[in-house]
């Protein structure tokens, strides 16, 4: 799959003046019982594709997930995320309680050129996960020019995501898909050396892919989290009560065979995963403990590990990262990580758990090269995988 994907910078201005462009954007964001937006991170990403396009005076149409509701649930409505983005561009974000259908019709033929429209949850349809073909032509009946720019649910082939822009001729990246397109592209295929990967988080198995792809072309792969264990484990170290991916043993094993992998060498354990538990720093885990963070050894030897130019890569919490006490493994390497990119190192950040540590740490993502959007579509991506919402897009020429 071409990774060179023309971007709504890569056309002219005259393609989105009076177009009705649809933009797939990712608002999936935490909603409070008062029905105000709890993080908008998710939306303030976007800003930079809406804004390109209203200042070119598009008409803006955009759709988004929002949960997992089961048929239309009002409880994971997008109107909120409407009023809160008209507050955040300061203008009015008109919005629509459907995403297809004559109403629909009506109100995007009414806009104005330089206006924004919010569709109604895309989710609220089961044809949408299901790449329904009517569903999908009936969408995209509607609009003029295709954009993605919703990273994050790239991996997914549903109807918004991939479906609709089969019927569409103008397929084109927003800003941020660019962005993340160009930042996993350098540490998946090109990563200047040396090439240094950090990874977290509960289950080996989650990991599989990134390891399989990343290890060959990595200088040194450390590990930290729940998953550690399980490589522990196979080195014949005993790891109490922490988390083990038995059926993982094998494979660990072949990745440990390539001497790149930089293991805990101390630990936090504690006697229950709750706040207030009894924890104590150790070399070895007692029976009666569960390993929970690594260890302040392991802090300093992680350090030292990090290279001062090179690539960085970094997916997955080192600790219980819920438990204040048992995040500062994540926390202090993560700002050592941040000192190391201010003085040259390119850093990626990847999403999902890995973004709390940031939020923990109170460190702003500027501090990093890239943060990524995603979680799941980071790890395929990274795996090596053709995700279809990229591969949907136009190439360049």
């Amino acid at each position: 799959m071409s990774l060179n994907k023309l971007s709504i910078l890569d056309v002219s201005d005259d393609l989105f003046k009076g177009k009705r462009v649809f933009v797939r954007v990712d608002f999936n964001v935490p909603i409070g019982s008062d029905g105000q937006i709890v993080d908008d991170t998710r939306i303030r990403k976007t800003l930079p594709t809406i804004t390109y396009l209203l200042d070119r005076e598009a008409k803006v149409i955009l759709a988004s997930h929002l949960g997992r509701p089961k048929g239309k649930d009002l409880k994971y409505s997008l109107k909120p995320v409407a009023e809160h983005l008209s507050k955040i561009i300061q203008r009015e974000v008109k919005f629509v309680d459907d995403c297809i259908g004559e109403k629909v019709e009506r109100v995007i033929e009414q806009l104005k050129d330089g206006e924004i429209l919010l569709l109604e949850n895309v989710r609220f349809y089961e044809e949408e996960e299901k790449n329904d073909p009517e569903f999908s032509k009936k969408l995209a009946s509607y609009f003029d020019v295709y954009v993605n720019d919703a990273f994050a649910t790239a991996h997914r082939a549903h109807a918004s995501t991939y479906g609709m822009a089969e019927y569409m001729e103008v397929r084109l990246a927003g800003l941020l898909m660019k962005k993340e397109i160009e930042a996993l592209s350098k540490v998946r295929d090109n990563p200047e050396h040396p090439f240094v990967v950090i990874l977290g988080g509960a289950k080996v198995k989650d990991k599989i892919g990134i390891i399989k792809y990343l290890l060959p072309k990595a200088d040194a792969l450390m590990i930290g989290g729940g998953m550690a264990y399980t490589f522990l484990h196979a080195l014949g170290q005993k790891v109490g009560k922490s988390i083990l991916d038995k059926d993982m043993l094998d494979q660990v094993k072949e990745f440990l065979a390539t001497e790149k992998i930089i293991l805990p060498e101390d630990h936090v354990v504690a006697d229950k995963l709750e706040e207030g538990s009894n924890y104590k720093a150790v070399k070895e885990i007692p029976d009666d403990m569960i390993g929970v963070d690594i260890g302040p050894k392991t802090v300093t030897r992680y350090i030292s590990a990090l290279p001062d130019s090179g690539t960085l890569f970094w997916n997955g919490p080192l600790g219980v990262i819920e438990i204040d006490e048992f995040a500062k493994g994540s926390i202090e390497l993560l700002k050592a990580v941040a000192y190391k990119t201010s003085k040259g190192l390119f850093s990626v950040i990847g999403g999902g758990d890995t973004l709390t540590i940031l939020e923990k740490a109170k460190i702003d993502e500027d501090a990093f090269s890239h943060v990524s959007s995603g979680g799941g579509a980071t790890l395929e991506f990274l795996a090596g995988i053709d995700l279809p919402g990229i591969k949907i897009l136009q190439d360049k020429k």
